[in-house]
C-alpha cells in the first residue's frame, strides 16, 4: 500500500475521441513532418520514403491482401524567379494564407527551408493557424457537397 501512496492518483478517463480542431492540427503537423524530412533528405542526398498500405486483390486466389507501397510525397517548395526558395503550406488541396494576401514563405537556402518548416510546424501545434485550417477545411467540405 505504501507504493500506491507515493503516486498521484486522479479521477480522469481517457477521452473517447479527439476534437475536430485537434485532429486537423495533427493532420497538418504530420504533413509538415513529411515535408521537413523530404527537404532534409534532399540536402543529405538520401532518399526519403514513407510506406503506406494498399489493399489489392490477389489474381490467383481472388482474396484481398494488404501490400506495403511507397507513399508519393510532393514537395511544397519551388525556386522563385529571384533564385530563392519559396514554399506554401497546404491543407488538402488548399493553400493556407499565413498572413493576409501572403500564402508563401521565402527563404534563402534549403537549410533555411527546414528551419522555416519546423517553425510553421511548431506554430500549427501551438494553435496559431487554427483559423486558417478551419477556413480551408470548410472550403474542402463545401466541395464535396456538389
Amino acid at each position: 500500500m505504501s507504493t500506491l501512496s507515493t503516486l498521484k492518483l486522479v479521477a480522469v478517463k481517457k477521452p473517447t475521441h479527439i476534437p475536430a480542431l485537434q485532429h486537423r492540427r495533427n493532420k497538418l503537423s504530420n504533413k509538415l513532418w513529411e515535408q521537413i524530412n523530404l527537404a532534409q533528405s534532399q540536402i543529405d542526398g538520401k532518399p526519403f520514403v514513407v510506406m503506406k498500405f494498399r489493399s489489392v486483390k490477389d489474381i490467383e486466389t481472388g482474396l484481398r491482401k494488404q501490400v506495403e507501397i511507397p507513399k508519393r510525397i510532393k514537395a511544397w517548395w519551388f525556386v522563385a524567379d529571384t533564385g530563392k526558395v519559396c514554399f506554401s503550406v497546404k491543407y488538402g488541396t488548399r493553400t493556407l494564407e499565413l498572413a493576409k494576401g501572403k500564402p508563401s514563405v521565402q527563404v534563402e537556402s534549403a537549410e533555411d527551408l527546414v528551419k522555416a518548416l519546423t517553425a510553421i510546424k511548431s506554430a500549427v501545434e501551438a494553435g496559431e493557424l487554427d483559423s486558417q485550417i478551419e477556413e480551408a477545411s470548410n472550403a474542402l467540405r463545401k466541395g464535396f457537397g456538389k
